[in-house]
């Protein structure tokens, strides 16, 4: 991922996406580095608008997971913990009668 970290930076500052000039953020950030990786991620963005894809990413993820279902998910996880308690109670009161 540091690799692509390192892409998205140089593109957000206006510098050019290149081996020498990716090399040089991940060396400044004191990351283990691949060659192949490197060469790999800079052929792979040679012909990709970085800014069009970004905006495609922000809506994609935007509408992903409708807000209605994750307020649903909580109480559903709320309710085992609710009767792990009414448990425990009874059975400690059962101890002293």
């Amino acid at each position: 991922m540091e690799y692509v970290y390192a892409a998205l930076l140089l593109h957000k500052l206006g510098k050019e996406v290149s081996e020498e000039n990716l090399m040089s953020v991940l060396k400044a950030t004191g990351a283990d580095i691949d060659d192949s990786k490197v060469k790999s991620l800079i052929a792979s963005l040679k012909d990709v608008d970085i800014d069009a894809e970004l905006a495609n990413a922000v809506v994609a993820s935007a509408s992903a997971a409708p807000a209605g279902e994750s307020a649903e998910a909580k109480p559903a996880a709320e309710e085992p913990k609710e009767e792990k308690k009414e448990a425990a109670a009874e059975g400690l009161s059962s101890l002293f009668g």
